[in-house]
């Protein structure tokens, strides 16, 4: 594997008692794909959250190209789609992507909203405003919203849902463009045929364990469920 972009360390989360992480601990190398996979409640989500810094581990530690996650300068280099679609509703897609590009110090805040926003496919409603837009389009959005700094790590949370076909391929083919220039994407997701496509491993979370930890296989690729039926628990 190539040098690492991202390190999950021992890491142990609980709510309460209850341990909702157990000891995880993989590696993703830099330009890598990984598809983090488990039924729902497994900790998907939590961890992915740790891995944001939004959330603190009980034990263990998160490393992005060797630093601390939580750090500033490396929280700058990470690029987050998660459920919540984290988008100003009484902005307009142009105002909400310039906000951001701002807040991330781009040169040219415009020109990159603009080129986001043609990359989505959103430049014709640049001026309208979120609150009026469909589920799948404040998706694109958000999409764009997490691509507009060129993160060197990007940490995605179910980021097909909500999108049509046409949107999913948009979607995959940013992915794809990411991987190429050398960026990192975990992304976790239900849609295994989606995200196994894209995958270069995969990761699959059992109660909050580790239950795989490897590439992605032809036979994952031809029977997106061969994961699950070897390594799930029931």
């Amino acid at each position: 594997m190539s040098a690492a972009a991202l390190t999950v360390d021992g890491v142990w989360k609980y709510y309460g008692d209850f341990p909702a992480l157990r000891n995880i601990s993989f590696q993703v190398g830099e330009g890598e794909c990984l598809a983090l996979l488990g039924r729902n409640g497994a900790g998907k989500t939590t961890l992915l959250r740790i891995l944001a810094g939004l959330s603190r581990p009980a034990k263990g530690r998160i490393l992005i190209s060797g630093a601390d996650a939580r750090a500033p300068e490396t929280r700058r280099k990470i690029g987050v789609l998660g459920h919540g679609i984290a988008v100003y509703e009484e902005l307009s897609a142009f105002e909400n992507l310039h906000l951001f590009a701002n807040l991330y110090g781009i040169r040219d805040p415009a020109r990159a909203a603009m080129e986001w926003l043609e990359r989505t496919g959103l430049e014709r409603v640049r001026d309208g405003l979120v609150r009026e837009f469909s589920r799948g389009m404040r998706q694109r959005l958000a999409v764009a919203r997490a691509f507009i700094h060129n993160p060197a790590l990007l940490l995605l949370d179910e980021p097909f849902t909500a999108l049509d076909d046409r949107a999913i391929a948009v979607l995959q083919g940013l992915l794809r463009s990411a991987r190429a220039e050398g960026r990192t994407i975990v992304m976790s997701t239900h849609q295994l045929r989606e995200a196994l496509e894209l995958a270069t491993r995969c990761v699959l979370i059992n109660r909050g364990k580790v239950g795989y930890d490897g590439e992605r296989t032809p036979e994952m690729l031809e029977d997106p469920s061969w994961l699950y039926r070897n390594y799930g628990e029931g």
